[in-house]
C-alpha cells in the first residue's frame, strides 16, 4: 500500500508505510543526525512537527526505553529514506516500526530525505499532509494547506510537566553513558549549586548533563511565577528550549 507526503506548496513525496496509519498534518523539518532516532522523536521540541531523516537508513539497533529524551514521542510523523526492518543491538528491545506503531505515529520510507531537505531549505518552513490513507495528491495537499502548524500554537502547555519536582540525582537516568562499562555511570559528582530550570519542553539529557556538572535541579511548569522561582531559593534559573514559534 502507497503512501505519500504532501506539502502545503504543491510538492509530493510518495514512499511506503510503516510504523501506524492514518492521516497527519504539522509543519514539516528535517534533522542531520546519523544517530539518535529516537531522542528526536521524544524531544519535546517536536510536538506538532512531521520530521524527516537526512541520514539514509535508520532503525538499525531499534528503540529502548532508556533512550528517550521524554515519556512519550512527540512528533506527528516520521520520514525516512530506508527502514532497518532487523535491528541489531544488544540493547534494542523493540524494532522502529513496532515502536511506532505503539504509539500510533505513522512513518513513510522510501523518501530521497536529502530533496525533500533541500526543497525546505529553498522554500521555507511549511505544514504538510502525511497520509497513509488519502490517494489523491490535491485532496493530500489541500489538507496539509488548511491544517494547523506551529505558528500561533501554545505547544509549550502540552508538555511542560504539571508539578514542581527535583531531579533525582540517584535516578539511573541521572548519569553520564560510559564508553568503558557500556552502560550508565552511576557516579555523579557532590552537588555544589541548585538551579531551578523552566520546562518549556525540556529533553533529560538537559537535566542529566546540569546534574552531571554539580547542579542540583528544580525543574517548574512554564507558568511558574518570579515569586514562586524566589521562593525555592535557587542559586541560578535556567530556561529551557521547546516546541512552537
Amino acid at each position: 500500500m502507497p503512501a505519500l507526503l504532501a506539502l502545503e506548496d504543491g510538492r509530493i513525496f510518495e514512499g511506503e508505510p510503516f510504523g501506524a496509519t492514518g492521516t497527519r498534518i504539522g509543519e514539516i523539518c528535517f534533522n542531520t543526525s546519523m544517530t539518535g532516532y529516537q531522542e528526536v522523536l521524544t524531544d519535546p521540541s517536536y510536538r506538532g512537527q512531521i520530521v524527516a531523516m537526512t541520514y539514509p537508513l535508520i532503525g538499525n539497533y531499534g528503540t529502548n526505553a532508556t533512550d528517550q529524551e521524554s515519556t512519550q514521542p512527540h512528533v506527528r510523523g516520521f520520514v525516512i529514506e530506508e527502514l532497518s526492518e532487523v535491528p541489531s543491538n544488544w540493547r534494542a528491545e523493540e524494532s522502529l516500526g513496532n515502536y511506532l506503531r505503539r504509539w500510533e505515529i505513522p512513518g513513510l520510507q522510501g523518501v530521497d530525505t536529502r530533496a525533500l531537505t533541500r526543497h525546505l531549505r529553498t522554500r521555507g518552513a511549511m505544514k504538510a499532509c502525511l497520509s497513509t490513507e488519502i490517494t489523491s495528491h490535491e485532496e493530500a495537499v489541500q489538507r496539509a494547506f488548511d491544517g494547523e502548524g506551529v505558528i500561533g500554537m501554545d505547544y509549550v502547555r502540552e508538555v511542560t510537566t504539571p508539578n514542581v519536582f527535583q531531579w533525582d540525582p540517584d535516578d539511573q537516568l541521572s548519569g553520564r553513558w560510559s564508553l568503558q562499562t557500556g552502560d550508565q555511570a552511576p557516579q555523579l559528582p557532590p552537588i555544589r549549586h541548585r538551579i531551578v530550570a523552566f520546562d518549556y519542553g525540556m529533553k533529560r539529557n538537559i537535566l542529566r548533563s546540569l546534574r552531571q556538572r554539580g547542579f542540583g535541579v528544580t525543574v517548574v511548569p512554564a507558568t511558574t511565577t518570579a515569586d514562586e522561582v524566589l521562593a525555592l531559593n535557587p542559586d541560578g534559573v535556567f530556561l529551557s528550549n521547546g516546541p512552537g514559534d
